[in-house]
């Protein structure tokens, strides 16, 4: 696929692999100082993207927090913020969620065209909501976001959404930082599922950078040639 968005995905796990556990409270995987990298990160992208499982779950905010990088943003002419990117498939979404009520940015909402019609009863005045066709492909809300002037995308997740990107083979960057704790619990959402993945022990990522930030570790991986090293 040319003229695609470029597709870095961000991951917080704990050691044995889980993005949360099985409580209702939201599990604290990265530190103060990771945050902030990952609010850095945020900043310089044109668009975040997080499932609508992520949306309902943990009612996340996606803004840019530094009050200086959104002040560089608007001198650059753009929102304090990137656009905020949804996707769901069956409509069912909160218009008072965080997502669509905080931040001034654009939010989008990509569905399957069996639901178009429900979902804008739900959030049609507060988001955009647009007919991805059926089923919702990662292939298909890219070339949308292209067409929009996005260039640079940041998928937070949760696990359906990168296992998406990933086994579909459009994400360019991965950078997974792991905390230094066990969840033990197979209840709880694992990093990705099942799936057949481009990357294998016959053809491994390219790892770039390793670097310990306070009590946790990020490894950042370049998925395709366009992921500088």
């Amino acid at each position: 696929m040319t003229g695609r968005p470029y597709v870095l995905l961000s991951c917080a796990m704990s050691i044995d692999g889980y993005i949360d556990d099985a409580t209702a409270e939201r599990l604290l995987l990265s530190n103060d100082t990771d945050l902030d990298r990952i609010d850095a990160v945020r900043a310089a992208c044109d668009a975040i993207m997080v499932g609508a499982a992520t949306v309902r779950r943990d009612d996340p905010r996606l803004l840019v927090r530094s009050e200086q990088r959104q002040a560089e943003r608007v001198a650059r002419g753009l929102p304090p913020s990137p656009a905020k990117v949804t996707v769901t498939a069956s409509g069912d979404l909160d218009p008072t969620a965080r997502f669509f009520t905080v931040g001034d940015g654009p939010k989008l909402v990509y569905c399957p065209t069996g639901v178009v019609e429900k979902t804008r009863e739900q959030v049609g005045a507060v988001a955009t909501v647009v007919d991805a066709g059926d089923p919702v492909t990662p292939h298909a809300v890219l070339a949308d976001l292209a067409g929009r002037g996005v260039g640079r995308l940041m998928v937070e997740g949760g696990g359906t959404v990168h296992c998406q990107f990933l086994t579909a083979g459009v994400a360019d960057e991965l950078h997974l930082v792991v905390a230094p704790f066990f969840v033990g619990d197979r209840r709880a959402p694992r990093f990705v599922g099942d799936g057949r993945f481009p990357w294998h022990p016959g053809r491994r990522a390219r790892v770039v950078e390793v670097r310990q930030i306070g009590d946790v570790v990020l490894t950042r991986y370049a998925l395709s040639d366009r992921c500088p090293g």
